[in-house]
């Protein structure tokens, strides 16, 4: 057995010795604009799909088919991802396509994969091919959204990408502001110095917010309007930090200056907010439950009433905590849930909210989440940024 492993050894000393010369000579091609090898390629694609197939297995997908899932997921894929991989009605990177190896077309490889799979890789990008990882990985539901949208993406057209991605279909303005034709905001000077300043940031903030603050898809993206603008800029402060979660707002922001982040929030915070029929049918007896947990909160379980911090209340309250009456259900509930795994991430009171959601059943957090959801956004009104 040894005689037969010397020449083995041998062998391989050799080949080590080769490979260690051709390096150091710099004689392998590492440049981009050399490609690989059919072989290479082959190799290396093959090495990637297994990895990600074992990697992924265990991982379970939530219900995918929800429309407010698939609208976040396509916000995202317009801006962070379409840029490289393209888009119906949108061509790849010219730049993209040079790297190696080039960003594939997506719509004809996402029946390949499976939900986990696609997930996996959304969250963990893969190395050597200029596929990022999830800025946030605290933020599964993010990429979850993403998944949502990659499976809506092969039976595409361009209108219904746009739609999805922009809030409308080609031809469209999706920044159209109600009531700024009448006059009724008090921030029309504003909204003009913002839009001449900073037109392509508020035109990236409405495709998901809308320019009138109301939101996009029933939950999809929060309402702005009418909120605190203190709340609204120290959230984009630490949208922008990191330390409130998110892959999706924190490259949006990382890059603004205070003062851009300012007039950000001034201009959402003086937008009127309109009441919008949200579509969920509740019952009664939940807006009941939701109502008493907000005034009165839960003493046995240490859950202190909500309207003292949040409204609708007579009394002034810290102007750092949000406005949450007419805000979307689906919306205020995904933000307990991320409060209760301790996964969203934001100012210095996050943890008073942390250890609130902690103590709420999820009934409970559903019922709280429908009785906000049900006020009109004037109910805020009494209680909003009182200093």
């Amino acid at each position: 057995m040894k005689r037969c492993a010397w020449p083995l050894v041998i062998v391989f000393a050799v080949l080590g010795a080769i490979g260690l010369l051709v390096v150091g000579l710099g004689l392998v091609p590492v440049g981009a604009s050399s490609g690989h090898l059919a072989v290479t390629s082959w190799l290396l694609h093959f090495t990637m799909r297994q990895a990600v197939q074992t990697r992924a297995l265990g991982i379970e997908a939530p219900a995918l088919d929800d429309r407010a899932l698939v609208v976040r997921g396509a916000g995202h894929f317009d801006s962070g991802c379409a840029p490289c991989h393209g888009a119906p009605g949108v061509a790849q990177s010219e730049i993209a396509l040079q790297t190696t190896p080039p960003p594939p077309e997506l719509e004809p490889l996402i029946h390949e994969w499976q939900p986990r799979e696609l997930f996996w890789i959304v969250k963990h990008g893969v190395k050597y091919t200029g596929m990022p990882a999830w800025v946030a990985q605290q933020r599964d539901d993010e990429v979850w959204a993403v998944v949502a949208f990659l499976l809506q993406l092969p039976e595409l057209e361009p209108d219904e990408y746009r739609k999805l991605a922009h809030g409308e279909p080609a031809g469209h303005d999706n920044g159209s502001t109600r009531g700024a034709a009448d006059g009724r905001h008090s921030n029309g000077a504003g909204l003009q110095a913002l839009q001449a300043s900073s037109g392509a940031l508020l035109r990236s903030c409405s495709r998901c917010h809308l320019r009138d603050g109301s939101g996009r898809g029933d939950g999809a993206f929060p309402r702005l309007a009418d909120q605190n603008e203190t709340y609204l800029f120290t959230a984009l402060q630490a949208f922008a930090e990191g330390t409130r979660f998110s892959g999706i707002m924190q490259p949006l922001v990382a890059g603004l200056d205070e003062t851009a982040m300012r007039d950000l929030a001034r201009h959402y915070a003086s937008q009127e907010a309109v009441p919008v029929a949200q579509q969920q049918s509740i019952a009664g007896a939940a807006l009941r439950r939701g109502a008493d947990i907000a005034r009165h909160g839960i003493p046995e379980r240490g859950v202190p009433s909500c309207i003292h911090c949040h409204g609708p209340s007579q009394a002034p309250h810290n102007p750092y905590y949000p406005v949450l009456a007419g805000q979307y259900a689906a919306y205020l509930i995904q933000q307990l849930e991320l409060f209760h795994a301790e996964k969203r991430g934001g100012g210095p009171f996050r943890r008073i909210m942390n250890a609130v959601a902690h103590r709420l059943e999820p009934d409970q957090i559903r019922d709280v989440a429908a009785y906000y959801a049900s006020l009109p956004p004037a109910a805020a009104n009494a209680s909003a940024d009182q200093h």
